[in-house]
């Protein structure tokens, strides 16, 4: 079991080491809300050119889309891939850190370093259609958990693109790290921040030189991710944003349609998970279905988490769920591919020339959860469309043809 494990990790690595040509022939693409036919000429892993039957390319390798619906590749959210193999597993997980020996908090924990490209969960989420993702750190015992960024799912070792992220803890279940109360998170906040503003050289208090340094860059050129779900925590983080001039996004916002107006207003995505619509908890007693489609009513940009990193490929339900509940198709769509590779500052990706080729061929709508997705293309090279779970099943799954699948014995 351990050969095939490391065995399909070095495939995995191998396997999109480099960028390459292909054209994918017969491709249906989204115009509005019809479809047209067309060919996607992909070059050195871009889009090179997308029309109608493209010709004098004979040496380029050929896919035929046989009609399918093409797209680029999907977001998943908001996860640790390649940061947790087993979360039981103490040397197996790298996104937080606990119990820390000294009480400063620590922006420049970035854990994009301990990043394993090998690992497991990648190739799983991969061949459900997902090209990349946004990697963070995640609940430590400090309001600020680290920082991160967006990572393409393509198996390399420097797979990090767009701006730096810098995640932030505010709400109830977090504030017993910090004394009890969420008041305390804003205590903290406040003075770091205004520690930032000193030098290097002054007395530790709550940041680390390094730290200062980490976040005046972020504050300067990258992105803060404040994890919130209650309406106030989420207008109290606005404020702290516009008083400190933060570009943030926020995740979680279970009651943010609440608020949509003030959100709207600032100019802030919303990275949600629209399944979200029971009261689990006080910070959520305002979750409902129709969360994304009240906010984009509003003018708020949404995206969507699964809130898992084992099964980000729900993502795809949680958007479908979304479209079902309001929220238009087309807004869906750009919410899962284009819209949160623009907003981290990564690599542009959308049916364009010039845009990464990072494509799907779909057997149907992808937001319905009977679609899968056909094939994948990473940089222009077709996926094996193999994971460690089609291994598994390949090897061990023993069907008789008398019996249905309950039956069958490994």
């Amino acid at each position: 079991m351990k050969n095939l494990i490391t065995a399909l990790g070095l495939c995995a690595l191998a396997q999109f080491s480099f960028a390459q040509d292909l054209l994918i022939t017969n491709a249906s693409v989204m115009d509005g809300d019809k479809t047209v036919k067309v060919d996607i000429l992909i070059e050195d892993g871009k889009i090179e050119k997308i029309s109608a039957n493209l010709r004098g390319h004979g040496k380029t390798p050929h896919y035929d889309a046989a009609g399918k619906l093409v797209t680029p590749a999907l977001f998943a959210g908001v996860t640790v891939s390649g940061l947790s193999e087993v979360e039981m597993v103490y040397e197996a997980v790298d996104s937080r850190i606990k119990e820390l020996y000294t009480e400063v908090m620590h922006p420049e924990f970035d854990v994009r370093v301990a990043y394993n490209p090998h690992s497991s969960v990648i190739p799983i989420t991969r061949i459900e259609g997902f090209g990349y993702a946004l990697l963070a750190a995640t609940s430590g015992d400090r309001s600020i958990l680290g920082s991160g960024g967006l990572v393409r799912f393509d198996g390399g070792y420097e797979s990090f693109e767009g701006d730096k992220v810098v995640y932030i803890d505010i709400d109830g279940h977090s504030a017993d790290n910090v004394g009890g109360s969420r008041a305390a998170h804003w205590m903290l906040l406040k003075q770091s921040f205004d520690e930032v503003k000193l030098s290097d050289n002054d007395e530790l208090e709550l940041l680390s030189p390094e730290g200062k340094r980490t976040l005046r860059d972020v504050i300067k050129s990258g992105v803060f991710v404040f994890n919130a779900n209650r309406a106030s925590d989420i207008v109290q983080t606005l404020k702290f944003a516009k008083a400190h001039q933060l570009r943030i996004a926020i995740h979680g916002g279970r009651e943010a349609w609440i608020v949509a107006d003030k959100i709207a207003e600032a100019k802030v995505p919303v990275i949600l998970n629209a399944l979200d619509n029971l009261p689990m908890d006080f910070d959520s007693l305002g979750s409902r279905l129709d969360n994304a489609a009240l906010l984009n009513k509003a003018g708020v940009e949404v995206m969507f988490s699964s809130g898992e990193t084992h099964n980000a490929r729900k993502v795809r339900q949680v958007a479908g769920t979304a479209v079902s509940y309001g929220l238009p198709h087309n807004v869906a769509m750009n919410a899962m591919t284009t819209g949160p590779a623009h907003f981290f500052g990564g690599t542009k990706r959308s049916l364009d020339r010039g845009a990464v080729g990072d494509l799907v061929i779909w057997s149907g709508d992808p937001l319905e959860v009977n679609t899968y997705a056909e094939q994948v293309v990473i940089g222009g090279k077709l996926d094996s469309m193999q994971s460690r779970q089609t291994k598994l099943r390949d090897r061990y799954f023993k069907p008789d043809p008398e019996l249905g699948p309950a039956y069958a014995k490994p």
